[in-house]
């Protein structure tokens, strides 16, 4: 379970176009950005440790990756400025403004606290080329592409793949409704195929799961879907909307055997009025255990819903997938490792091949195979 301190962040829709070796944009007032494990997230808002790009007008820009380095360029035209000194940037590891002195007032062109990851803010530098402001800036992790200069929804989705490297993602929770609306807008946005264990499980029983469960009841059901997600632990680039409520597997703590083979999401509502609340809500949820979505990788908190928003929550999650995937770059192929050794339950600490969960002993150690 990966954890993280969360703090706001405000969302709205931005502009993103790219081309064939560069990024070219066109700033919005405000721009999307969260990262962290655990998100909160309100009507109007989602909180999750990220901030916001703005400027004072919209403002045209190209961004290029070169490997460690990375350029960005701000078209000036229009604007008059003396010279370099009317120009201030400040670059510190997450966050980039940019402002410039303008009719006697101090205009700002680019505030952003959610680059699209970390920089090394001491080699920043910058210089006026004719009518653009050329910034060239150095990355924490040169291993790491950058499809933007921001994270946003279109960056997120563009860079997750070098990331995520096919694994699939689970989204759990105790709204089965909630659960499909996110994991459809995860699935568009990633290019994965969308799976619903709600329609998968009523197609093959013939009846839909609330006669069921008056039938049969929970268990059965919940007994049905573990069946189901051992069927679907072995496919890759998939997206899985679980069951929620009583009748759904996830909710076990004993039946998370199979979902360990891809990264979970755990949309959880909440009464928190802010993110502090929210957060030491999920980690007493995660220490107490008693739930089975106290498993997955990552936690975002819900307060209230909204179909509307299932984009924004969609983006809280994989924002907090991206911050988990670098923090062990191993992951991907650790769960590839999990499912290939056939999911004996022992995640996340990968017995020896043979090891045998009906008689397993603790005190044997996983490889380091990775």
């Amino acid at each position: 379970m990966a954890t993280a301190t969360p703090a706001s962040c405000f969302f709205s829709r931005g502009t993103f176009k790219p081309s064939s070796s560069s990024r070219r944009s066109s700033l919005p007032v405000r721009q999307l950005a969260s990262r962290n494990a655990v998100a909160f997230r309100t009507r109007s808002r989602v909180s999750c440790g990220g901030g916001s790009l703005s400027s004072v007008t919209p403002i045209s820009y190209e961004f290029s990756d070169g490997s460690s380095d990375m350029e960005l360029r701000l078209q000036l035209g229009g604007i008059d400025i003396s010279g370099p000194r009317d120009i201030h940037v400040d670059a510190n590891n997450t966050s980039l403004t940019i402002q410039l002195k303008h009719s006697g007032s101090l205009m700002t062109l680019m505030e952003t606290h959610s680059l699209f990851d970390r920089i090394k803010s001491a080699e920043t530098i910058w210089y006026l080329d004719d009518d653009q402001l050329v910034i060239n800036l150095k990355k924490q992790d040169p291993e790491l592409k950058w499809p933007d200069i921001v994270e946003s929804w279109e960056s997120l989705t563009a860079g997750s793949m070098q990331l995520l490297r096919g694994t699939s993602i689970y989204i759990v929770g105790d709204s089965t409704e909630i659960n499909q609306k996110v994991a459809k807008e995860l699935a568009v946005g990633l290019g994965y195929t969308p799976l619903e264990t709600k329609e998968l499980l009523e197609t093959f029983a013939k009846q839909t799961i609330d006669s069921w469960v008056l039938a049969e009841g929970h268990d059965a059901i919940a007994e049905a879907e573990g069946v189901l997600l051992e069927s679907l632990s072995s496919h890759v680039r998939a997206v899985v909307a679980t069951l929620g409520g009583q009748q759904g597997a996830a909710r076990r703590a004993d039946k998370w055997q199979h979902l360990y083979a891809g990264f979970t999401v755990w949309l959880s509502t909440t009464d928190a009025t802010d993110e502090d609340s929210a957060k030491k809500e999920a980690r007493r949820h995660v220490e107490d255990g008693s739930l089975g979505y106290a498993n997955a990788d990552v936690v975002v908190k819900l307060q209230g819903w909204d179909a509307d928003y299932s984009k924004t929550v969609a983006q809280a999650s994989l924002s907090a997938l991206k911050r988990l995937v670098l923090s062990d770059r191993k992951l991907p192929d650790k769960k590839s490792l999990y499912i290939r050794l056939g999911c004996r339950g022992d995640w996340p600490n990968i017995k020896p091949p043979g090891w045998d969960p009906s008689t397993a002993d603790d005190s044997i150690t996983s490889p380091d195979t990775l």
